[in-house]
Order: C-alpha cells, then structure tokens, then sequence
C-alpha cells in the first residue's frame, strides 16, 4: 500500500510540474505576437513530414481557422484565422523501425490573418519559438521578412504552404 501510496505521488507531483512546466510565462516575439493561449487545444488542420530536415509538423488552426477549413473558405483565409506549426524532429519507433513518430521538440510556429495590420506580409503576421523553454525566434521584428520571403512560391494560396487533410 505505502509503494502505491509513493508511486501515486510521484506520478500527481510529476503531473503538478509538467503543468507547470507548461504555464511558464513565454516572451513574445520580436514583433510583439504573443504565443496564443490554449493553442494546444486547437484541432488538427493537417500533417507534413519534411524530408529535407527529417522533422514531423502538425498544423493546428483556432476555431476561424477549423470552421474556414470545413467550409473551403480558405484562400483567401478569412482574418482571425491562426494557423499553429508544431514541429518535432523525425524518430524510429524503437519496437516498430518501419515507423517514424515525434522525437526532440523542434518549435512551434505561427501565422496569424489580419489583412488590416499586417498588409506588408500578406496579410499575415509570423512568429516562431523554439524549443521547449520557447525562446522567440528572431533578432528583431525584421526577421518576419525571412518568413514571408519563404512563403512566397505560395502567394496563390494566401501565403499558405497547408493544405488541410480531408476526412469522411
């Protein structure tokens, strides 16, 4: 009894740090976006495996997001949409090689649409943070030039590289 007693707590205090872990206050980006609240609740809009730098990427959207996706509005992007960019890096299954799933946490990206405020990127503000204590990505706010610049052989599709996964 007093093991399950020790184990139980050890398992309630780990549980109590890994949310607090999670609930440390994170600096916002160079150009002042804030990472978005309870982005982590968000549903998935679609999945990609990158093969140039081995990584696995969800792409997760808030509810403008989810609903622009169910409804095919989504080039243009209507505003208030966030597209969320989770990304960790590609790991063998150590019982299954044939399979890859998410090994060291890489960052988390976002793009939101606010066609009014950021009318030089598209219309949509960019803000990365990397690894798991988050640090914001970029020197200063110029660093959203190396974003949108990327994002420009998609400019057809609102600057948008997703496509979402389509279900029954």
């Amino acid at each position: 009894m007093k093991t399950k007693i020790a184990l139980l707590s050890v398992v309630l205090l780990s549980a109590l740090g890994m949310s607090w872990a999670l609930s440390i206050p994170v600096r916002p980006a160079p150009n002042g976006i804030e990472i978005p609240q309870g982005y982590r609740n968000w549903e998935i809009i679609a999945l990609s495996h990158r093969t140039d730098n081995n990584t696995l990427r969800i792409v997760l959207g808030n509810d403008t997001a989810i609903q622009a996706v169910r409804y095919g509005k989504t080039n243009p992007w209507p505003d208030g949409s966030i597209l969320a960019k989770i990304v960790w890096k590609d790991t063998t299954h150590e019982k299954w090689p044939a399979a890859t799933i998410p090994g060291e946490f890489v960052h988390a990206e976002f793009m939101i649409k606010d066609s009014g405020k950021y009318t030089e990127t598209g219309g949509w503000g960019f803000a990365r943070w990397l690894g798991l204590t988050q640090m914001p990505y970029g020197k200063d706010a110029d660093f959203v030039k190396e974003c949108f610049g990327c994002h420009q052989p998609v400019k057809d599709n609102d600057y948008v590289f997703t496509h979402p996964a389509v279900m029954p």
